[in-house]
């Protein structure tokens, strides 16, 4: 029975129609290819400027604009309520609706319409064909967070059940979870794992010390997919041998889709179906495929929230061989998160702090851009930008995650900017430890 097939379409998003969809895309030559990702283009931004008052407003009352002086749309752009960025006919009761994990600093609340999110399932499962994995019969260990409240835990243990995956926390790396996630790779026949690169690298480094070869006690293990941190070359080399099976690369962002994937000859590969991926200059304006730039993203087929020419926050190069078919991201930089170590000697993954700070991301917009510096193994200093202090209140919910998350005896303090310093590709980075 095809349980995950079977769940996306009672959710409303008609994967069977997307997959057929997405396959006649895939059919197309070069040419043909090119002409339907012109007209893509263009049809989403008519969408929006006749169906959305709010990026009409950032447009303005400019007739016939050309593809390079379409504004880049940023995350602050996007920090209002969400429903004074939904297009006409669209209301949060018929959309998608999720949150930003807020990496970058810049948290917001975004939708997509329900075909929208059908399409961005149909390429990721495309993508993990490559490597023989059926997300309906094969089986997942996945290394992500979990929310740590009753309710949102089982909820989470629910549809990893229907999803046929087994999660694994990354809020406790310690050698004793290791254990306990070794044991079930021994008495589960997992066919892949997936999961945030830093703690995916910290479990690896665990059985580089114990001497074990995932393969060889998982004989079932195909492949590995890391996402939203950079695997580097070091980290690659160490999976693969304590693992021993290959490594795949994968960049994304939930406001998205899968925007690249690491192909079968080693390519990163970027997503032409759903997505139109550009490199721009300081301007705004396309740089030819060698050159460096900011990586901004237009989402083709979503109608509920525009998505045109939106600046992700990263700096890339696409590869001047690629064609419109078959584009490849030839260097992304960025997207890396450093492992908080605490006063018990227990570490937790960067993206940690997703889930606690998910009490910072408002709909109202209030928290415009948030960093946490780790300062001392028991002192942590949170840092942020806001149009009125947080309340009392709102500290104190953060105190108690922090605790629930991480440990007792932590202290933390706040101080509310008027800005914050960002790396140099423009980004924060949302975690940063001083130890």
């Amino acid at each position: 029975m095809r349980l995950f097939d079977i769940a996306l379409q009672l959710k409303g998003f008609d994967i069977k129609k997307a997959t057929r969809v997405l396959h006649d895309i895939q059919s197309l030559n070069n040419h043909e290819f090119e002409a339907q990702l012109n007209q893509k283009k263009t049809a989403i931004v008519n969408y929006h400027l006749n169906n959305n008052p709010f990026y009409k407003s950032l447009v303005g009352n400019q007739n016939d604009v050309s593809w390079n002086e379409l504004p880049i749309i940023t995350k602050r752009d996007l920090q209002r309520p969400l429903t004074e960025r939904l297009s006409t006919g669209f209301t949060t009761s018929n959309v998608y609706i999720n949150k930003t994990s807020g990496s970058s600093g810049d948290p917001f609340v975004f939708a997509k319409d329900k075909w929208c999110h059908a399409m961005t399932w149909a390429v990721i499962m495309n993508r993990f064909s490559w490597y023989n994995i059926d997300f309906n019969s094969s089986k997942q260990a996945r290394f992500y967070g979990i929310p740590l409240d009753k309710k949102g835990y089982y909820k989470e243990r629910l549809k990893d059940k229907m999803a046929n995956r087994f999660r694994f926390s990354v809020f406790d790396l310690s050698d004793e979870a290791f254990e306990k996630a070794l044991y079930k790779f021994k008495t589960t026949p997992f066919e892949y794992l997936n999961g945030y690169t830093s703690p995916v690298v910290q479990f690896a480094k665990f059985l580089k010390r114990k001497s074990v070869i995932l393969k060889n006690i998982c004989p079932s293990l195909k492949v590995c997919m890391v996402t939203s941190e950079m695997l580097f070359d070091s980290d690659r080399k160490l999976l693969e041998t304590q693992f021993g099976v290959p490594m795949v690369n994968e960049y994304g962002a939930s406001e998205l889709d899968l925007i690249a994937f690491e192909n079968p000859v080693g390519e990163f590969q970027l997503n032409g179906e759903t997505l139109f991926v550009e490199i721009v200059d300081d301007t705004g304006k396309s740089v030819p495929n060698g050159e460096e730039g900011r990586i901004a993203i237009t989402s083709l087929y979503n109608k509920a929230h525009p998505f045109i020419r939106y600046d992700i926050g990263d700096i890339g190069i696409i590869s001047k061989s690629c064609t419109a078919q078959k584009p490849i991201l030839k260097e992304l930089v960025g997207r890396t998160n450093d492992i908080a170590i605490l006063p018990s000697g227990k570490k937790a993954a960067g993206l940690t702090f997703y889930y606690i700070t998910k009490s910072l991301i408002e709909d109202s917009g209030n928290v415009k851009e948030f960093v946490i510096e780790q300062l001392k193994t028991d002192q942590f200093l949170i840092r942020y930008v806001s149009l009125k202090p947080l309340s009392e209140e709102e500290l104190l919910t953060i105190r108690e995650k922090m605790i629930v998350y991480l440990e007792d005896g932590i202290q933390i303090q706040f101080k509310r900017e008027e800005q914050l310093e960002r790396q140099k590709s423009g980004k924060l980075k949302q975690f940063i430890s001083h130890l």
